[in-house]
């Protein structure tokens, strides 16, 4: 499996990651015993870098994920996240960055996984009233407590990583990245590059736009959040799907499918650039593992640059923005 380092001097982490949120919210329904199966699939396979967060669900992938890894706890690189609270309404979500939502958080986090510690934990979202300092403060803390073994941050900006890099060790950033969402290249990825600090990219897959198996919002379920998106919406998504038959002509050529040419860009990526894909079936598993597999030349990876465009539409709300 190939391995990649997560932040100048951390740990190797397969080189590809597995986002479980998925398994338990936001897609639809699921089946457990097939995430879980996949979740063994995975960690037989090599890609042990398992990622949740305390608000899918909320709390029940958390769940999930500790029953999954129950007897394999050593074979896993367990990251999870807080700071984005939901409460019974299903839409309703505001964010809590203090210092002691942070400690209260991950006593939780650690009781639901059934684990003593955390090898990464992210802050979810950042408030703007709450100095990053403050929050990373805290975090620093759980770590001295063997709490947490690594820090890392999602969704913020250039100013903030290099902030929160001053008050404590950041191991990785994670933030929407792929082939067709490049906006993080202008100013947060060259200075999470400057700063060691690597980039976990969710979303690699363009919330399943870019594996080209997706034609439409008419078959998904009646909650799955793309229903909402603007990138899923009649002219956004009609250009979208234009890129996708693009991508669909790069990867015939290269002889891989969409999902693998859209993975293999972002592992061709220098430095640190860790994918995460969500899956919840073993089938997609297999084929997103493969990717691993591919290597693109400085003149394909160009050429696939200059080939797709950013997507038509705003990506998913950032709720970086949302009021406390």
């Amino acid at each position: 499996m190939l391995r990649k380092r997560l932040g100048r001097g951390g740990p190797m982490v397969s080189a590809m990651g597995l986002g479980c949120m998925g398994m338990s919210d936001f897609y639809g329904p699921a089946d457990e015993t097939e995430s879980i199966a996949t979740i063994h699939r995975a960690l037989d396979l090599g890609l042990t870098f398992l990622d949740t967060a305390d608000m899918y669900g909320p709390y029940t992938n958390e769940e999930l994920v500790g029953r999954a890894i129950a007897r394999r706890r050593d074979e896993v690189f367990l990251a999870s996240k807080f700071g984005v609270v939901r409460s019974g309404d299903r839409r309703a979500r505001r964010v809590d960055s203090t210092p002691a939502y942070a400690k209260r958080a991950c006593t939780a986090s650690l009781r639901r996984l059934g684990v003593d510690h955390l090898d990464l934990y992210y802050l979810h979202r950042r408030d703007p009233a709450v100095p990053v300092e403050d929050t990373v403060g805290a975090m620093s803390e759980l770590t001295a407590e063997g709490k947490v073994r690594h820090i890392g941050l999602s969704e913020v900006s250039a100013d903030t990583l290099r902030r929160a890099c001053a008050t404590a060790p950041v191991a990785a950033l994670q933030s929407e990245y792929s082939l067709w969402t490049r906006g993080l290249e202008r100013q947060i990825l060259p200075t999470a590059r400057e700063l060691g600090v690597a980039l976990v990219a969710y979303s690699p897959l363009g919330r399943g736009l870019l594996t080209g198996a997706l034609t439409g919002v008419d078959t998904l379920a009646a909650d799955d959040i793309r229903r909402d998106q603007p990138r899923f919406r009649a002219r956004n998504l009609a250009a979208n799907l234009r890129l996708v038959q693009r991508v669909r002509t790069l990867a015939t050529d290269l002889g891989c499918t969409p999902a693998q040419l859209a993975l293999a860009w972002l592992l061709a990526q220098p430095d640190a650039v860790i994918p995460l894909p969500g899956m919840r079936r073993r089938t997609h598993l297999d084929e997103n593992a493969s990717a691993l597999a591919i290597t693109l030349s400085a003149e394909q990876l160009r050429s696939i640059t200059d080939a797709i465009p950013e997507a038509a539409g705003a990506r998913a709300p950032d709720l970086s923005r949302l009021e406390k």
